[in-house]
Formats: structure tokens, C-alpha cells, sequence
């Protein structure tokens, strides 16, 4: 209990025993993944908060981080569990150590969940409504920020990501991912208030609910970008090569064969997109009579590629995941956020050791340089990002307002028949709502979509097919308030929320019940 001086302890609407909330948080947290895609239950990213914020209730800081630690375990241990396929199954780690690997990443990401827990009944003991509505979801949405950056960054499960086909997305141009999370945990807060006071919740808590979600509905409705050129035919070429044979020598004609294929029969495009290393090897490793021959076709029928390689400078000490356009204006950009273990050893050379031993393919990546030009391709400017870059609003950001179209290329085969992939298209998705623009997302096993400026999917293929995705999409052209500011206008709105409720300086705080 929170007995400290001058202070009511919080009381529990529902007094449940330890070991029962306990259970409770846990089990909340199993069950916010499915808020998520593939299973879109998006009402589940507000219950689940709520009953983990009740259960905080009246609990000390340690049993408070105790059960914000059981959330993180449930909602990570299934969120993140494709984490599994990608090491065992194709980074060559046996199945024990991949377990345990994944068991201690899943526990160090709880420490976030947990930490807000122990801060809120530490420093913002304060009872009354206002803890649940603003003090607990600053604290929650400041985690997510700091865990978006912090060692790199894992800006996976925040709560906003569950709300891009809700009124809620319409914040997005405005205040990004971590400004529709804060208002998705203020729901919750509500809805926590409301079951703490039953009697008062369609008085107090559900008009302050329908004003939150009506005014995002009212905000997606206004356009901050507006159309540029013509729109332009775009065909995005899904390989589906698996990843136990893409990097086999003999497999190589074969994969240049099958894009070429694809691509030739493809129907008449401006702009044909190849996904994340869609050849197995470097630009200077290429058959000069291949891409001869892809220059030829696009001066005849006068279409662009992007194409996805790998890269390396001519003294071959510096190795790049990089895109390359093939047109009337080529050029490449240098994926610059790479993947920790996956491209590159941190802590080098203390995990090189570790790299060696998993034998993972291309895993000793150099970052791009930050101030690379964009890429022009179809007319258009370009935003292009490699593989996990684009979860990460604020570096999307850094091509606009110039670029009038974002690319994303994945090689999502890493993470097999899991959730990573559907969430990785959501997270696509909350970009082009941020930045009012559209996006063109080449995946090598799928699925690939064509996702339009208000984050709606226009295309979208089956995952795991050949396939070629053709679709019409608008360039656009301006700048949403998210692209002029990023993520300092939430964040600097959450610490003020933040610092006041410690502060109690509330004006409108309301009395313990």
C-alpha cells in the first residue's frame, strides 16, 4: 500500500486477492496482441490497459512493477514471439538457445511496462481520476517513446498502431503513432475509471470518450497534402524465394530469371519495385549483360525500377543494403537503421563471436550516410527505406516534404508464417497517415500492398505466392503538422502532462473517492 505521509491510500473498486491480479495483468497482456494484425481487435488495445491500470490501483510500487512486468511478459512473449522463427529457423541458433534468447529479450522489454507501474504508484500516488486518465497513459506513451530509441529502438506493439482503421488514426497527421497511443490509453484510463465508478461512468467517463474519438473521426477529414502529377501504374514484383536456397551460389540465374520474367510480363507500368537483396548478390557481382538488358527495357517501354541489392565500395570493407533505381535517373541510397545481430554485431567485437557461430547471410552491414539525396524514379521523389526503417516515423520524415512517394523493400521471408509480417503492413500503414502519403511496400514472400495516403490498403497480394501486384496510386505533394514537428509535439505534451500530475498541480484534478 501507498501509506505515505499526507497521502490516502488508494482503494480498490475490486478487491481482488494478489495472486488474482496478478493473474489479471498477466492475462491482459496475453491478450493485447490480438488488438494487433492479423487479428485486428482493436477494442482490446483499451480493455487490456484498463484492467492492468486497475490492478495498479492501491498496489505498492513494487507489486505495481511486479504486475506491469507479468503484462510485458504476456503481451511481448506473444507479440514478438516470430522474434523465435527468425533465429532458430533461419539465423542456424539451436532450438534451447534460441528460447532462452527470446525468453531474455521478452523479459528485458517487460522492464518498460514495469517501470511505468513502479513510477506511478512511486511518484503519482495521487487517487482520483485524473491518475487513470492522464498520469498512468503519459508515463505508458513516454515508455514507448523511449523504447522506440533507446539501444536502437523496438518500437513494436505501441498501442497507436492498433487504431489505423479507427477515428482514432485521424491524429495521426497531426500527432503520430505515440499520439494516438496516448489517447488509445487514456480510453483506457476512462474505461478504468468507469469500472472503478459504475454509477458515474455515462456521466463522466463516456462523454469524455465520444469527445476523443468523435474529434479524431472530425480530424481525419481534413486533407494537410494534396495531389501532384498524374497517377502513376506501379507494379510491385513478389518473388517469394526462400531463404534456404536465395543465397545458395547455384540459385542465383535462377532468381535473375525469375524477376526478369515477372517484371517482362508485368503490365504497362511507370514504375516496377524488386524487394529488399531480390538479387543474392553484390552490384558488382552482377552480370553487366543483365542489367544491361533491364536498362533496355525500361528505355523501350519507358518504365523505372527500384531494385533492392547488396553493395559494397570497391576496397570491400564496407558492405551495404541498398536500393538501386535503374531509369532516366539512377542513383541508390544506403540503408542507414540497421537491425542489431541481423546486419551488423553491437558491441562489436564482443558479439562478433556470436554472429560467426549463427552464420546469418550479408550480417556485417555498414550504415548508409544520413544526408543521402532521394532517389527519383517515375518523376517522382522518393522516400525509400530498407526492411524495419520504415518503423520509425521519425525517420520517414527526414525525405519529406520533398519526397511525393514512399517505398519500403522487406525481406519478410526472416520471420516464416508469423505475426511480424502483418504487423510490420500495419505499421506501413501509420506512415502514410502520418505523413499524407502514399506507400508502396515490395515484400520477397509477402504479403506486398499498395497502401494509399490515408493509410487505406488499395492492393494488397497473398503472401507466400508469385506474384505481381499492380495497382494505380497519387503522388502527393505538402506537409502534415507530424512531418513539420515529428514526434517532439507529443512528447513534450506528455512530459507536461507528466511533471504536473507529480507536481499536483492539476487544475482540474478531482477529489479521492
Amino acid at each position: 500500500m501507498n501509506n505515505q505521509a499526507g497521502k490516502k491510500p488508494r482503494s480498490s473498486l475490486i478487491p481482488l486477492k494478489p495472486a488474482v491480479a496478478d493473474a489479471v495483468a498477466f492475462i491482459a497482456g496475453l491478450l493485447l496482441p490480438l488488438a494487433f494484425s492479423p487479428f485486428d481487435l482493436f477494442p482490446l488495445a483499451i480493455l487490456c490497459p484498463a484492467l492492468l491500470f486497475l490492478v495498479w490501483e492501491a498496489a505498492s510500487p513494487g507489486r505495481a512493477a511486479f504486475r506491469g512486468f507479468l503484462f510485458g511478459l504476456g503481451m511481448f512473449g506473444v507479440g514478438v514471439s516470430w522474434v523465435y522463427v527468425s533465429l532458430h529457423y533461419y539465423g542456424n541458433m539451436p532450438a534451447p538457445l534460441a528460447g532462452l534468447a527470446v525468453f531474455l529479450f521478452v523479459a528485458g522489454l517487460s522492464i518498460y511496462p514495469a517501470l511505468v507501474g513502479w513510477l506511478q504508484a512511486k511518484f503519482l500516488p495521487n487517487p482520483g481520476a485524473w491518475h487513470f486518465i492522464l498520469a498512468i497513459p503519459a508515463l505508458w506513451v513516454l515508455a514507448e517513446w523511449t523504447r522506440g530509441w533507446f539501444l536502437t529502438g523496438f518500437p513494436w506493439l505501441h498501442l497507436g498502431y492498433s487504431q489505423v482503421a479507427t477515428p482514432l488514426a485521424g491524429y495521426a497527421a497531426w500527432l503520430g503513432v505515440y499520439g494516438i497511443s496516448f489517447l488509445c490509453a487514456v480510453s483506457a484510463g476512462l474505461l478504468a475509471e468507469g469500472m472503478r465508478t459504475p454509477a458515474k461512468f455515462f456521466r463522466r467517463s463516456f462523454p469524455l470518450l465520444l469527445l476523443i474519438w468523435l474529434t479524431g473521426w472530425i480530424a481525419g477529414l481534413i486533407e494537410w497534402t494534396q495531389p501532384v502529377n498524374q497517377p502513376l501504374r506501379v507494379a510491385l514484383v513478389q518473388g517469394n524465394i526462400s531463404l534456404d536456397s536465395k543465397w545458395q551460389p547455384g540459385s542465383r540465374r535462377v532468381i535473375l530469371d525469375r524477376y526478369w520474367s515477372l517484371s517482362e510480363q508485368a503490365p504497362p507500368s511507370d514504375l516496377i519495385v524488386w524487394p529488399e537483396s531480390a538479387i543474392p548478390a553484390y552490384l558488382d557481382e552482377i552480370d553487366t549483360d543483365y542489367l544491361e538488358k533491364l536498362r533496355g527495357f525500361s528505355q523501350t517501354t519507358k518504365v523505372d525500377f527500384l531494385i533492392g541489392v547488396m553493395e559494397r565500395e570497391s576496397d570491400k570493407r564496407h558492405y551495404y543494403n541498398a536500393v538501386i533505381s535503374l531509369g532516366l535517373l539512377p542513383g541508390i541510397y544506403r540503408k542507414q537503421h540497421l537491425v542489431p545481430f541481423g546486419e551488423y554485431p553491437p558491441l562489436d567485437p564482443l558479439f562478433r563471436w556470436l554472429m560467426r557461430n549463427l552464420q546469418i547471410p550479408m550480417s556485417d552491414f555498414s550504415a548508409g550516410a544520413p544526408d543521402q539525396p532521394l532517389l527519383t524514379a517515375a518523376g517522382q521523389s522518393i522516400g525509400v527505406s530498407v526492411c524495419y526503417e520504415d518503423a520509425f516515423g521519425e525517420e520517414v520524415i527526414r525525405t519529406l516534404p520533398q519526397a511525393s512517394l514512399l517505398v519500403n523493400v522487406s525481406e519478410d521471408a526472416w520471420f516464416g508464417d508469423s505475426l511480424a509480417s502483418r504487423q510490420r503492413l500495419q505499421m506501413a500503414r501509420m506512415r502514410a497517415l502520418e505523413t499524407g502519403r502514399p506507400m508502396l511496400r515490395a515484400a520477397n514472400t509477402g504479403p506486398s500492398a499498395v497502401i494509399g495516403h490515408r493509410g487505406e490498403i488499395l492492393a494488397i497480394s497473398t503472401q507466400f505466392q508469385v506474384q505481381v501486384l499492380t495497382a494505380k496510386v497519387q503522388p502527393m505533394q505538402g506537409a502534415t503538422p507530424y512531418v513539420i514537428y515529428g514526434n517532439w509535439l507529443a512528447v513534450i505534451l506528455l512530459a507536461l502532462i507528466t511533471v504536473s500530475t507529480a507536481l499536483s498541480f492539476h487544475p482540474f484534478r478531482i477529489k479521492p473517492h
